[in-house]
């Protein structure tokens, strides 16, 4: 893996947390989430809301990383590709310890959630047990840059609908954790997904979150219940317009990029 070998970034306090709340827990409050509930959710909506799991303190403290330039690979201006309003930058590896957790345990949840989904929509790919496993084959694949990130938003910003796809490996799921307050740091802002269905109209929801929270979101497809079995539909994910404030979230994509 990349992270064999590489240098160390000047570390931040968020490396260094090991308080109850911190991130050497993060692993068992993922664990401990309902995924039952969770794959559930994920069948019907093709989306998933968690409970709380990062504390106000670790999301303030993830907040503060985003002027640490050290720990990005790239920063993107959404306006200069046609993507929105705001901007986004991409984890350099080493990613912060509290990211690489979340994306370890939480990936060793989903995977089996992923691996059933793929049966339904007959497609071949399986995905491994453990994240480490799936980013060797990322990697063998071409897709070495890693792809959670953070997102900035300011009045007036937004994010287009879109899909996060890096290369023909691509894993099923993502998570979008918000860090700031809504009502509070800001105004607007909400979290947007659409269904794209060639049997029925279109769906739109949107996903209000609390500081903390998580939303687990189909990357790209879903297999839909028929009389005949499965079908896939397409989903998107975006923001709507930022009335106010500043908002913050916390991407975390399990494929790595070109």
């Amino acid at each position: 893996m990349m992270t064999q070998g590489a240098a160390r970034p000047t570390e931040h306090p968020f490396d260094q947390a090991r308080d109850s709340r911190a991130s050497g827990r993060l692993s068992e409050r993922v664990n401990a989430l309902d995924w039952w509930a969770i794959e559930a959710i994920l069948n019907a909506d093709g989306f998933a809301v968690t409970p709380q799991i990062l504390s106000t303190e670790e999301c303030e403290r993830m907040i503060s990383l985003y002027r640490h330039e050290e720990r990005f690979r790239s920063r993107i201006v959404m306006e200069r590709y046609a993507f929105g309003r705001g901007e986004y930058k991409y984890f350099s590896y080493p990613l912060p310890d509290a990211v690489q957790e979340i994306r370890t345990a939480s990936y060793a949840k989903l995977a089996p959630i992923a691996n059933r989904w793929h049966a339904a929509m007959h497609m071949s790919e399986r995905f491994p047990p453990t994240h480490e496993a799936f980013t060797n084959i990322c990697h063998q694949a071409g897709q070495t840059r890693p792809t959670p990130l953070m997102l900035k938003y300011g009045p007036q910003d937004y994010c287009c609908l879109h899909q996060d796809l890096y290369g023909d490996q691509v894993f099923p799921f993502q998570m979008v954790f918000l860090l700031s307050r809504p009502g509070e740091d800001f105004e607007g802002g909400e979290l947007l997904l659409t269904e794209s269905d060639s049997k029925r109209p279109g769906r739109a929801d949107v996903v209000p979150l609390s500081q903390g929270q998580a939303v687990i979101v189909a990357v790209n497809s879903r297999p839909k219940a028929s009389e005949r079995g499965f079908y896939r539909v397409n989903l998107r994910h975006g923001v709507s317009r930022l009335h106010s404030g500043s908002r913050h979230t916390l991407g975390i994509i399990f494929h790595d990029g070109k």
